[in-house]
């Protein structure tokens, strides 16, 4: 990637701090694994697309934010960041001792038409407030404020959509081949302990990282 105001090697944290941070399942998962469970691939294609959208609008309504707080204050936006780093611990703590329970698909009508299934999944991932607080938590640690903000922002936006486009399928399509498997509290308590360990470990670097240039 030859980029005047991106190194390969920085994108290339993005891409596996992100990839990491999606994989740990979410509301916005959990949704598409209950749709999957409950509907098969015929909800596939709008629950994918639902997450697209919605991610898209969360991330750019984030960024205009984080583009003005950029233009307004160098000290605060510094002041973002540890918070940010924070609420990402944050949530580890809360995933880690989240409770389990045998989980099932969503209750509704099997002829719901898949338009109806995107409108919800867009929802629920565009309309969460914490979807917003938790971009503007992640993208300020990997902005170089010295540098042009806005090339960043679009090359990370792009890199972030098309990873979670391509981790909602991976989940949907997991949860269609391992129903029963899923819906175990064994597995699901698994699930919370590591992903609330990343997203501890993720604060805590965050919080330790100094950036340069």
């Amino acid at each position: 990637m030859a980029l005047d105001f991106m190194s390969l090697e920085h994108w290339l944290a993005f891409v596996a701090a992100a990839a990491v941070l999606l994989a740990i399942p979410g509301p916005t998962i959990l949704l598409v694994i209950s749709y999957a469970l409950g509907h098969g691939r015929r909800a596939t294609a709008a629950t994918v697309s639902g997450v697209a959208l919605g991610d898209f609008t969360a991330m750019t309504a984030s960024m205009l934010g984080l583009g003005v707080l950029l233009a307004t204050s160098a000290e605060l936006f510094t002041v973002l960041k540890w918070v940010g780093a924070a609420y990402l611990i944050y949530l580890g703590i809360k995933l880690w001792r989240a409770p389990v329970s045998e989980a099932g698909p969503v209750g509704i009508d099997e002829r719901v038409k898949p338009w109806r299934i995107f409108l919800h999944t867009y929802a629920v991932t565009a309309l969460n407030p914490k979807s917003i607080v938790f971009f503007v938590a992640f993208l300020p640690q990997f902005l170089i404020a010295s540098l042009p903000i806005l090339p960043q922002m679009v090359v990370f936006e792009i890199t972030f959509l098309v990873l979670a486009t391509l981790n909602a399928l991976t989940y949907a399509l997991m949860a269609q081949a391992a129903r029963r498997t899923i819906r175990r509290p064994a597995v699901q308590r698994g699930v919370n302990r590591v992903g609330g360990s990343l997203l501890i470990g993720a604060g805590i670097m965050t919080a330790a990282w100094r950036k340069t240039g």
